[in-house]
């Protein structure tokens, strides 16, 4: 070997010679293999492959049955309701809220159940009324006529009992005398005393002096009422009237479930009568019109009255018992007793009782 081969040989020992093989490092054999291991091609490290969408079928279906689920409750709610044993004519449903205004339509179709001495008002709409008082809405006052606003107050309580004394008071609906309704009315109207002396004595009353045109009254012997609660719903309005004085108007509807007196067996017949009274009340200046502090002079008052009797007036309400199934004969003369979208006598017989379509 010349001296020019030797040093050559000595050199390439140490800084090693060009093109040949370098031995891999522990590491790098380590990722070779993992790489032979592996098939295709290998993800880097700042790529995402989204995973295959899966088809959810059942979601679908459920979804789909939701939806028709939701329109044949919103097309046939009554029926649904008695699907699901909701048989007692909405009386778990919800309460109404209070009527500020007169509605636009009848309440829609209940259920066609009897009502029970358990639940009297058991397919009714007014299952879902307030009870008593509570269901006669008072608005807000405002100084209105001669009276400031906290007189207005006043005459909105007085003129609901006015209304609750009249047509709630159990001893009055038990046909004893109405004398607390009595105390509210002016003493000096004459033609209002004069129809309460015709009405509450002892001769037959005519449909001019019927005390029924004012008063709610079940003859004792006759018809009892069921449990404690008489449902109603209504409101009271104001407005200033003649000579400074603020009239009330009252319209107001009342559900007595009532059952032939001393019956209450398991198969007790119930039938609802159903009285809706239009009354306008005058709180007049005493300054203009002889009256008396914290009494109403009466303006108008009318009724519509189903399930009470229509035959010559008694004094009493004459409930129908043993005749209900024949109610809905008269196609002329029906009456839906819970519609009050339209004022009081503009349905039904031109004498204020009707065949009821519904009770």
């Amino acid at each position: 070997m010349s001296d020019e081969e030797w040093e050559r040989f000595l050199r390439e020992s140490v800084t090693g010679a060009s093109g040949a093989p370098v031995e891999p490092s522990a590491r790098a054999r380590e990722v070779e293999r993992r790489l032979r291991e592996s098939s295709g091609q290998p993800e880097g490290w700042r790529t995402y492959t989204p995973a295959r969408p899966r088809r959810r079928t059942g979601w679908y279906v459920a979804g789909l049955v939701v939806a028709v689920s939701l329109l044949v409750v919103g097309l046939f709610p009554q029926q649904v309701v008695g699907w699901f044993g909701g048989g007692d004519g909405g009386q778990d449903g919800a309460p109404l809220a209070a009527e500020s205004e007169r509605p636009r339509e009848a309440p829609g179709a209940e259920p066609d159940l009897r009502p029970t001495l358990a639940e009297p008002f058991r397919g009714s709409p007014a299952a879902r009324w307030a009870d008593g008082a509570a269901g006669i809405t008072v608005p807000p006052a405002r100084a209105t006529g001669w009276m400031d606003a906290a007189q207005v107050e006043r005459a909105l309580r007085r003129s609901r009992d006015f209304l609750v004394a009249a047509g709630l008071d159990s001893r009055v609906l038990r046909g004893e005398r109405p004398t607390k309704a009595i105390a509210l009315l002016n003493p000096h109207q004459k033609d209002v005393q004069d129809y309460l002396r015709a009405a509450l004595s002892s001769t037959p009353p005519t449909a001019e002096n019927d005390p029924l045109l004012l008063f709610s009254r079940f003859r004792p012997g006759q018809a009892q009422l069921v449990g404690d609660v008489v449902k109603t719903r209504g409101r009271l309005t104001y407005r200033e009237g003649k000579r400074g004085a603020v009239e009330v108007m009252a319209d107001v509807t009342f559900v007595y479930p009532v059952a032939p007196a001393g019956d209450s067996g398991r198969d007790t017949e119930v039938i609802r009568t159903i009285v809706r009274r239009e009354v306008v009340m005058s709180w007049d200046d005493p300054a203009e019109v002889v009256t008396e502090p914290g009494t109403l002079s009466l303006v108008s008052y009318a009724l519509d009255m189903t399930n009470g009797g229509c035959s010559a007036p008694t004094g009493y309400f004459v409930p129908p018992f043993g005749t209900a199934d024949e109610q809905n004969t008269d196609e002329g003369r029906r009456l839906d007793p819970y519609d009050r979208s339209e004022p009081v006598g503009t349905t039904g017989r031109d004498d204020g009782c009707a065949t009821a379509t519904r009770s």
